[in-house]
């Protein structure tokens, strides 16, 4: 099967594995920013692979897990509005707010629909006149051209029960605002693939221009990850510091300007809240003012009350690198999938989750 079984080969990954480990002499911490190479990292046991002078952390790249306590229970206090009907993602059911979920309230009357993309929230606002349909809009650059696409869509045929809860957040803004705190060194990042995909390379080149990191967009397959780090050992080593694309089948350094223009027609920038870094200029995205009427923040009158924080929950640290599953005293006791305490553990490319599905290995 092309680009599936090729980047699996157990001996491709021994001759990087050999390569890397040949090659790193200085001692480099290195990130990998999107959940789906954290996934990827554990479940292929690459982390210990690594000779020890490469240390793998993980950053904030699990859209779910990133989301807000604040936007979850506005997402939650939404779908007790009589007329209302939300359609979401299937991982949004269990993640825990305030008070409450989507399963939760679901269970005590509420109706929440669970669609596999932003058309079938559509079709169901088409088939139910009566009801008022909210999508959320919860994910980074990779899902917003494609809900960006529904509400353009909805415009020309005329749907007026059809509204985004836009939560989204795009990603440079996060990762400067991640440097700039200056809480964890790192001498490379392993940049998101699929995030690339729609904005190209040239949005991370500020890394290694400002702050003197190296960088490698990586694709989702464990030799995509060997190959990444292998480059980011070879810039290192060089001392260089630069964006390199090692997924060259999924992205080019202009991206995707079809689904880029989609994005800035029905949205603009502005502040976003992040789960343990709070809020981010510029790190989200409003639907624009010719829009407006499908935004559902503006259409509903509904109270999220206040914002109350997991009791013991360290998931904001662990998503800004600072600490790992394993330093928590509620996971794998009190937190597990089937009873989260925070998000990092309901998503399927929540850090906790790969923690405890696959172990978190050396430097975890």
């Amino acid at each position: 099967m092309k680009y599936i079984t090729e980047f699996r080969s157990s001996e491709l990954g021994e001759g990087l594995i050999a390569q890397i480990q040949h090659r790193s002499k200085t001692p480099a911490r290195f990130m990998e920013f999107c959940g789906g190479h954290t996934v990827t990292i554990f479940r292929y046991g690459i982390r210990q692979v690594l000779p020890p002078t490469i240390e793998m952390v993980s950053g904030p790249g699990c859209p779910i897990c990133v989301t807000a306590n604040a936007d979850l229970d506005k997402a939650i206090a939404l779908a007790k509005v009589p007329e209302v009907i939300i359609t979401t993602f299937g991982d949004m059911l269990k993640v825990p707010g305030s008070r409450s979920s989507l399963e939760k309230a679901k269970a005590e009357g509420a109706e929440v629909q669970t669609v596999y993309s932003t058309m079938d929230a559509l079709n169901i606002a088409e088939a139910n006149p009566d009801r008022s349909v909210v999508f959320l809009g919860i994910g980074f650059e990779t899902t917003a051209p494609t809900i960006a696409a529904s509400i353009l869509q909805a415009e020309e045929k005329g749907i007026k029960n059809f509204y985004v809860l836009s939560l989204h957040k795009v990603c440079p803004p996060v990762i400067r605002a991640l440097l700039d705190s200056g809480e964890v060194e790192l001498q490379g990042l392993v940049c998101p693939g699929h995030v690339s995909a729609i904005i190209g390379s040239h949005p991370w080149e500020f890394i290694a221009k400002d702050y003197g990191i190296p960088c490698v967009i990586s694709g989702f397959e464990p030799l995509d990850i060997l190959q990444s780090v292998g480059m980011l050992v070879e810039q290192v080593e060089k001392g260089q510091s630069k964006v390199e694309i090692a997924y060259k089948r999924g992205v080019r350094p202009e991206g995707n300007q079809q689904a880029l223009k989609l994005m800035e027609q029905v949205f603009e920038p502005s502040p976003a809240r992040w789960r343990g870094m709070g809020e981010v200029a510029d790190s989200g995205l409003k639907i624009k003012q010719k829009y407006q009427r499908f935004d559902a923040e503006l259409a509903f009158d509904f109270d999220p009350g206040p914002t109350v924080e997991p009791a013991g929950c360290i998931c904001g640290e662990i998503l800004r690198g600072v600490k790992t599953p394993s330093d928590c005293e509620l996971f794998g006791k009190t937190c597990t999938p089937e009873n989260p305490v925070g998000p990092c553990m309901v998503s399927a490319e929540g850090s906790c989750s790969a923690y405890y599905l696959y172990g978190g290995g050396r430097g975890g």
